[in-house]
């Protein structure tokens, strides 16, 4: 089989900038700026590589965390990277015939994918793929977390050889521990895979996912959620703001609610919040069609939690109740 270990950097514009007011053709999440990707042989060990800087076309100026991150700089870009057509045009040769592709994460494909959509290019040549991630976690603990790249070389012994945070290192580390996993076994019993990651909640995209953004920099969760069902909260066809109904807590530092645009009617809204190094919140965003599996499934949670405005006049009616008995 032709296994591509693929892995990408994007760039995104800084919430509120200029950048992250255009209205594109079609909604990302990220523009590409560098893509590398292994070939697997046969006895699953790292053969080919395949590497290329991506110079940006819409978010121009790079974010500087992910400039920091990355160790990517805009004269780099400006310099070494050529145009996401042509980039992608090398890239599918390079990759040859019914490429099957392996990435350490549910997002590179779907980032991947919008890219190609925005330039309107083919995308059918990238169905095939598979979470490593899930693969890797079936075949060692059984667990449902998702793990970072460095825990799971460390959990196989494996010595970090090339830099973090870039496309062609990661992918290379990636194709290590591709080579010590049963891929076609993983590869048959990946629907049960995902079936033990709760049904993609903790980061799987369910059908119907139509837009997913990150945000970083607030001060706490009550700004983040207030962002999420303020400013941030755009309908994903016209960019409208949308009205908010109320936030639903779920496990993991995740929330929902249902939004509505006056012109195109109800969305599910996901987001999960993460504390970053420096004290902020960072902010993982998913839209969903409101008659989507996830919303199905979020909708019969939310039929048995209760929000917190009436779980507090709860807490009020029981105090009054208490004091009552006690006079």
């Amino acid at each position: 089989m032709n296994f591509i270990v693929l892995d990408m950097e994007w760039n995104q514009p800084w919430p509120g900038s200029p950048s992250s007011k255009k209205t594109l053709p079609t909604p990302i999440r990220g523009e590409i700026i560098q893509l590398g990707a292994v070939r697997v042989a046969d006895g699953q060990e790292a053969a080919e590589e395949f590497q290329v800087m991506v110079r940006p076309k819409f978010y121009r100026r790079l974010n500087k965390r992910v400039s920091k991150l990355t160790g990517i700089k805009e004269a780099q870009l400006k310099e070494a990277g050529i145009p996401f057509p042509e980039a992608m045009e090398r890239f599918r040769a390079w990759c040859g015939e019914d490429p099957i592709f392996l990435t350490w994460g549910f997002d590179d494909i779907m980032i991947l994918r919008e890219n190609l959509r925005l330039f309107r290019l083919p995308e059918d040549w990238t169905e095939k793929w598979f979470n490593v991630q899930m693969i890797f976690n079936a075949q060692t603990d059984g667990s449902t977390a998702q793990k970072a790249l460095k825990t799971a070389m460390e959990m196989f012994g494996i010595e970090s050889t090339r830099p973090a945070h870039d496309a062609l290192g990661d992918a290379y580390h990636t194709a290590q521990i591709c080579a010590r996993l049963d891929l076609q076994r993983g590869m048959a019993e990946y629907g049960k895979a995902l079936k033990s990651h709760e049904d993609g909640f903790h980061g799987a995209e369910l059908p119907g996912c139509i837009a997913r953004k990150v945000y970083y920099g607030y001060a706490g969760k009550e700004a983040a959620l207030a962002a999420m069902a303020g400013a941030e909260n755009r309908c994903p066809v016209c960019q409208r703001q949308m009205l908010g109904s109320r936030w639903f807590a779920q496990p993991g530092h995740r929330y929902m609610d249902l939004a509505t645009c006056p012109e195109h009617g109800k969305f599910l809204i996901r987001v999960r919040l993460s504390l970053q190094p420096d004290a902020t919140i960072r902010v993982s965003r998913l839209t969903y069609e409101a008659g989507s599996q996830a919303a199905e499934a979020y909708a019969h949670r939310a039929e048995k939690a209760q929000p917190e405005s009436v779980k507090m006049r709860s807490r009020r009616r029981s105090r009054r109740r208490t004091e009552k008995t006690v006079e």
